[in-house]
């Protein structure tokens, strides 16, 4: 009987101990999910602060990204702008001594023969042209012919019946070559199937350069030098006796003794001393009727002139656009 009082005292204890506990559950979840609704407001509020934080980081970022792409290009701008003035400056320091003796040669230029043309005309077996005729003195000796035309719109606008009428009768005093090329001064042919090629000379051919001419339009930037280069290194060839006739009005940009000295190395000379390629040039006086761009005629006379002596051809300088 004592061991049974002893254990109903115990089961006793046990259900009061249980009782007790669960008679407090209620109060002790209810302050664990007080506590952990605190701890959740607090993360949230964390969380909201931290997005705030980081789009406001965003921001700044994408300002920094736009204000460094913005000084980036300013840098190119200027660096490009630095290079510019950096080649103005030496194209000027190589242009000062042939400015200087543009202004005393023009009228020289528009009158005198070239020393070629000067022992042509003494020959006793010339005969010489008529006064109204331009072509006169100009050898005709090679074989094969290239026009290199300025197809700029002053040109187009002003000179373009008398470059047809010049291109004519150059034709006409050759009267058999074995090939011709006719391309504007960027170096753009007339004749697109023909590039690097020459154009057969035929009466039918002759007679198609004419016609095309008269419509024939293509970007120019007024300066010979392109097309003169372009021709005389994509058409030189030892084996061939050739002639370049450059008609022009205008040379805006670059140095002469530049252009000069890139023909030269070009232009090979054979066994006698005598350039391959003869270089010939006619100048429209275009700019004189427009009364504009008075150095870029004396520039273009010049250069025209000079180039024409040092490639055994010769320079006309037209007085009028008849």
């Amino acid at each position: 009987m004592s061991f049974l009082d002893v254990v109903s005292c115990g089961f006793g204890a046990i259900i009061l101990l249980l009782v007790l506990t669960l008679a407090l559950e209620p109060a002790t979840l209810a302050r664990i999910t007080a506590s952990q609704s605190n701890e959740a407001d607090a993360i949230e509020d964390s969380r909201a602060a931290l997005a705030d934080v980081a789009r406001e980081l965003n921001r700044e970022l994408t300002e920094k990204r736009a204000s460094l792409k913005q000084i980036r290009q300013e840098l190119e701008r200027l660096s490009q702008t630095w290079e510019e003035t950096q080649t103005a400056d030496t194209a000027a320091h190589l242009d000062v001594n042939d400015n200087a003796s543009v202004e005393k040669d023009l009228q020289a230029v528009l009158q005198n023969l070239s020393e070629e043309m000067k022992r042509l005309l003494s020959q006793p077996e010339y005969k010489q042209p008529k006064l109204s005729s331009t072509i006169g003195g100009i050898p005709v000796d090679s074989e094969y012919i290239i026009f290199v035309i300025d197809t700029s719109g002053s040109m187009l606008r002003i000179a373009w019946p008398a470059v047809i009428k010049k291109v004519s009768e150059v034709l006409d005093v050759h009267p058999k070559v074995k090939g011709i090329q006719v391309i504007n001064d960027m170096g753009k042919h007339m004749f697109e199937a023909y590039t690097g090629d020459w154009i057969p000379d035929t009466p039918a051919r002759r007679k198609e350069v004419i016609r095309r001419l008269r419509y024939w339009k293509s970007f120019s930037n007024s300066s010979p030098v392109e097309g003169v280069r372009y021709a005389v290194r994509r058409y030189f060839a030892e084996d061939k006796r050739i002639s370049v006739y450059v008609f022009g009005d205008d040379f805006s940009q670059g140095s002469i003794n530049a252009v000069l000295s890139q023909i030269l190395l070009i232009n090979k000379r054979d066994a006698s001393g005598r350039p391959r390629v003869r270089i010939h040039a006619f100048g429209f006086p275009v700019l004189f009727k427009l009364n504009q761009g008075r150095v870029n005629r004396e520039r273009f006379a010049h250069l025209m002139r000079v180039l024409a002596e040092q490639n055994a051809g010769s320079f006309v300088g037209l007085t009028e656009l008849q």
